[in-house]
C-alpha cells in the first residue's frame, strides 16, 4: 500500500508537470526544482539510454542499485549543489555533500558522438575518473568546455582510460532555466568552491511527453543494458581507430607527394611508417648495447615545427629559446640502439633502420606516435607527425 501510495503521488507530480509545460515536443524531460529557480532539462534517452535510466530512476526511487532504506525515495529531493564554479559549471547529486558521495554504486560511461559539452545548459556525468566511476553525481555547464568531451575534435575517442583525461557522458540539455543555473554558477564560495549558502535541490520530477518517452522503463533498460557499456565502449574505439587508420593513409600519401623530389630511397612499412632514408656511403651499424646520438626535428603536417635539436632550425622557426640553448637543448640527444629505446614506436621504428650518418624525413601516423592521448602541451590526440633525422654518431 505504501508502495502503491508513493507511485500515485509520483504520477500525480507527473502529470502536473506535464500540464505545466504546454510547449515542450515529445520526449523525456526533468524539472530541477531548486532554492534559486527551476530548470527543465531534456533527457537524450534515445542516444544515452542507460545513463538516462540511471537519472530517472534515481529521481523516481526506483533505481535497481539503490539500497533498500533508499528504494521508493526521490534519491534528489533535499540535495545540494555541492560544487559551483563560475564561467564553467554548477554540480550536484552527492547525498554527503562533500563531493565524495554517492548511492553506493558505480556504472560504465556511456557516450554518443552528437553529444558535446558544447553550450551552456548541458547536463553531464561527473565522475571520479576512468570508465567506470558514474554514479550519482551531475553537472550542467554554463559554458562551452570541449575538453570534458570523450570525443577529440575530428569525433575520436580519447583515451578515456587513462589517468588525467576527462571524459564525462553527455545526456541532457537545459530548455527552460538557464538563468537559474546561472544564477547559481554566481552564488557565494568558499573552500572546494562549496557554496557558503546551500543551493537545495528540493525536487526532480521526470515529465513523459508522447508514446516513446511514456514506455521508456528506466529499470529495465539500466538493468539489461548497463552490462553492455564496456563492450558499447570498445566498438566505438575499434571504429575510432579504423577511421585514424584510413586519415593517415590518406596524410601518409600527402607525404609521399610533398617530398617526392627529396633524395633517398623511399621506405613504406607495413606499420604504416613512411620514411625517405638517405644514407652515407659506409655508414656504422651500430651495436645493440651502443647508445646512438640523434638530432630530430618535429613537425606536424602541415609544416609547423613543435620540436628540435637544431639551433638553426628553432632560429629559422622564431622559435629560439636562449635558455633552452643553456640548459643544452640544442644538441643531439643519446639513446639506446635497440627495442627497449623510450620513443614513440614509429620513430623507434625508423631509427633502427638508420646507420651512422644516415639522414632521412619520416612519416609517423598517429597510432605510432602519441596515440589517442597525444602529449600536452603541445600535440593533440590523434596527431599524424614528421620527424627529420640523422643519427650523427654513437656516444
Amino acid at each position: 500500500m505504501k508502495l502503491l501510495f508513493i507511485a500515485l503521488i509520483a504520477s500525480l507530480s507527473a502529470t502536473s508537470c506535464q500540464d505545466k509545460y504546454p510547449d515542450l515536443q515529445d520526449g523525456l524531460y526533468a524539472e530541477i526544482v531548486t532554492t534559486k529557480g527551476t530548470m527543465v532539462a531534456q533527457l537524450f534517452y534515445d542516444k544515452v539510454p542507460v545513463t538516462v535510466a540511471n537519472f530517472v530512476g534515481l529521481a523516481e526511487g526506483t533505481h535497481p542499485q539503490l539500497p533498500d532504506s533508499l528504494k521508493g525515495k526521490p534519491f534528489y529531493n533535499g540535495i545540494t549543489f555541492h560544487r559551483v564554479m563560475d564561467k564553467f559549471m554548477i554540480q550536484g547529486g552527492d547525498p554527503t555533500g562533500t563531493g565524495r558521495g554517492s548511492a553506493g554504486y558505480r556504472f560504465h560511461s556511456e557516450f554518443d558522438k552528437d553529444l558535446r559539452h558544447n553550450k551552456p545548459g548541458i547536463l553531464s556525468m561527473a565522475n571520479s575518473g576512468g570508465l567506470a566511476t558514474n554514479g550519482t553525481q551531475f553537472f550542467i555547464t554554463e559554458v562551452p568546455y570541449p575538453s570534458l568531451d570523450a570525443f577529440d575534435a575530428n569525433g575520436n575517442v580519447k583515451a578515456c582510460d587513462q589517468p588525467r583525461v576527462s571524459c564525462h557522458g553527455v545526456f541532457g540539455e537545459l530548455v527552460k532555466g538557464i538563468e537559474v543555473q546561472d544564477s547559481i554558477s554566481n552564488v557565494k564560495v568558499g573552500t572546494g568552491n562549496k557554496p557558503l549558502e546551500d543551493v537545495i535541490i528540493n525536487q526532480v520530477n521526470i515529465i513523459r511527453k508522447g508514446a516513446d518517452a511514456k514506455a521508456f522503463d528506466a529499470v529495465k533498460v539500466f538493468t539489461i543494458e548497463e552490462p553492455l557499456l564496456s563492450e558499447k565502449f570498445e566498438a566505438l574505439k575499434t571504429e575510432a581507430e579504423s577511421r585514424v587508420k584510413e586519415e593517415a593513409k590518406k596524410a601518409a600519401e600527402v607525404f609521399k607527394t610533398e617530398n617526392k623530389d627529396l633524395e633517398g630511397e623511399l621506405i613504406e612499412s607495413p606499420t604504416g611508417l613512411v620514411m625517405i632514408l638517405n644514407k652515407a656511403k659506409n655508414g656504422k651499424t651500430p651495436k645493440n648495447t651502443e647508445k646512438v646520438l640523434i638530432h630530430s626535428t618535429g613537425y606536424f603536417v602541415n609544416g609547423d615545427l613543435f620540436y628540435t635539436t637544431q639551433v638553426d632550425v628553432a632560429k629559422k622557426f622564431n622559435q629560439y629559446n636562449e635558455n633552452a640553448e643553456k640548459n643544452g637543448a640544442y644538441k643531439p640527444f643519446a639513446m639506446i640502439y635497440n627495442e627497449s629505446a623510450t620513443l614513440v614506436p614509429g620513430f623507434r621504428e625508423a631509427m633502427l633502420k638508420m646507420n651512422v650518418g644516415d639522414k632521412a624525413r619520416i612519416f609517423v601516423p598517429s597510432y605510432l606516435g602519441y596515440g589517442p592521448s597525444g602529449r600536452r602541451p603541445r600535440i593533440p590526440p590523434n596527431t599524424n607527425l614528421v620527424f627529420d633525422l640523422e643519427l650523427v654518431g654513437i656516444e
